[in-house]
């Protein structure tokens, strides 16, 4: 299986803390990798690590190596926005831009960029891949802010797929919605694998065994266990991930 991203010996920290320790990681292409753990253990810095958003928080800093296909993310030669459109970035709360429509929402990647194309098929595109267009096609010049949390959520998604990337980091992006729209964001994800790499944070683990392939196991900063979901699930080989996943902990 072809690795799209490979993480090793990553550490990160906060000033003087630390919060990674050590970590390697591969994610499979076209498949999704969640990341599990308590509060605290480092999984939203390790996503933040894969497109270099973590070095934009003060004081942050991080040593070792992200290959993207085999290119290194940390290469002087890779310039971060171009590495931002490669993978891109889903937040835990819909942060649609609340002067925008609906439409410009989905566009505004590109036109930052001054990427050129045709605009309404990108946004058609994006919209019927985010199971959207129906629900807006009407009103597409109206204030994002208008729709409601989930939609906001998939607009994000859709923002996020406007520009083409290659991988798509999640941070725990359904843990502010109702179970009626996690359930559609989980149908996004994995219709959108067999065109993308995930990466998902999330805490919740039933969620985690519904929608992904693989999990990595957090704890502390440092990566415990990784493996096929399944069988991380129903035979970890670690005690620490047993006593997490039965709520032992956590």
């Amino acid at each position: 299986m072809t690795a799209k991203l490979q993480v090793s010996s990553l550490n990160a920290w906060f000033s003087t803390t630390q919060a990674l320790k050590n970590i390697n990681v591969e994610v499979a292409a076209n498949r999704v990798l969640a990341i599990i753990g308590p509060s605290g253990c480092g999984k939203s810095t390790f996503v933040r690590c894969l497109n270099r958003m973590h070095e934009l928080l003060p004081g942050a800093r991080s040593e070792g190596r992200v290959l993207l296909d085999g290119e290194d993310v940390y290469s002087k030669a890779l310039d971060p926005s171009t590495l931002r459109r490669r993978v891109g970035m889903v937040f835990q709360r819909a942060n649609v831009f609340p002067t925008l429509s609906i439409r410009d929402n989905v566009l505004s990647g590109l036109k930052l960029n001054r990427v050129k194309k045709n605009y309404q098929e990108v946004l058609e595109r994006t919209l019927r891949q985010t199971a959207l267009w129906d629900e807006v096609k009407d009103r597409l010049s109206s204030d994002a802010t208008q729709l409601s949390g989930g939609q906001q959520q998939r607009l994000c998604i859709a923002r996020a797929l406007a520009v083409e990337p290659e991988v798509l980091l999640m941070d725990e992006p359904a843990s502010a919605l109702d179970p009626i729209a996690t359930a559609k964001i989980e149908e996004l994800i994995d219709e959108l694998k067999s065109r993308y790499t995930i990466v998902i944070v999330t805490h919740n683990m039933q969620q985690a065994i519904r929608i992904s392939d693989f999990t990595a196991f957090f704890c502390m900063g440092e990566l415990i266990e990784q493996g096929a979901t399944k069988q991380l699930f129903t035979k970890p080989e670690k005690q620490q991930t047993e006593d997490y996943v039965t709520g032992k902990f956590g």
